[in-house]
């Protein structure tokens, strides 16, 4: 590579020390980066991490930010795919090692693109959960709407990460007296814990379980969706939805539903 191209790389990114690194289970980690002081980002949005390859290229990934937009660092969470190419070299990372992290952030899904309603449900699988906690400490957000509902649904119950946090959001200082709105609605789908819902979320919607678990009533004119996961549960969410009435935001017609693939 010439020194001139491999100079316009450079500036595109920066290269940041992480900070923290939390292992949930022997395949999900969360872990804190250094933040430039330049860099910007709306909750919801995404960046590209980088890391350099043993034969001196370098693999790229893209993680939701977990952490608020004023935070001094930058958070993320991801699942250890064992044959994939980045995420065990980040896993094998420890406090003190370096991450390369793009200069912009990227996305659209961000609440504020949903019309106002009553009732805001957030719906993820897995890491999809990532959007939703740095989404949570916008105070707009729990201005907005009467009820929150947050539900991560997972296979096993040890994948239900961040819960002391999830109930920490409820006492923040700067939402506190509208923190009796958020509920927090697990779903495991593998040997679920008594009384716990344990369906996918199309299946849920379809036949009532989760707005019942919730107490709401769910309505075109009262309910928006975003939706934030593995690709087959939010095209298939997204289908259901569909059948009962709502339909997708877009950029000139304001809708009800707004998604993105977790990967």
């Amino acid at each position: 590579m010439n020194a001139a191209l491999e100079a316009e790389i450079q500036q595109k990114y920066t290269t940041e020390t992480i900070l923290d690194m939390h292992r949930w289970t022997d395949k999900l980690i969360s872990f804190r980066l250094t933040r430039p002081a330049s860099f910007r980002f709306a909750a919801g949005q995404f960046a590209r991490l980088g890391l350099p390859l043993e034969n001196g290229g370098q693999v790229w990934r893209a993680y939701s930010m977990c952490s608020a937009e004023h935070d001094e660092h930058l958070e993320f969470y991801s699942i250890v795919v064992e044959s994939g190419l980045f995420s065990p070299l980040l896993a094998s990372l420890a406090p003190g090692g370096q991450v390369m992290l793009d200069k912009k952030a990227l996305g659209f899904f961000q609440e504020d693109r949903l019309p106002d309603g009553r009732d805001l449900w957030l719906l993820a699988t897995g890491t999809g959960i990532a959007p939703y906690l740095s989404i949570l400490q916008r105070p707009e957000v729990w201005q907005r709407f009467e009820h929150i509902v947050l539900s991560h649904c997972v296979r096993n119950a040890d994948e239900l990460s961040f819960q002391a946090e999830i109930a920490a959001l409820c006492q923040h200082p700067l939402w506190g007296e509208h923190g009796h709105k958020l509920q927090y609605l697990p779903v495991v789908t593998r040997d679920a814990p008594a009384g716990m819902l344990d369906a996918r979320f199309p299946q849920l919607l379809e036949d009532g379980r989760l707005a019942q678990r919730a107490g709401l009533q769910l309505s075109p004119e009262n309910s928006r969706f975003m939706l934030c996961g593995n690709p087959k549960m939010v095209e298939d969410t997204h289908r259901q939805l569909m059948k009962m009435g709502y339909r997708m935001t877009r950029q000139n017609a304001p809708g009800h539903i707004v998604l993105e693939n977790g990967w």
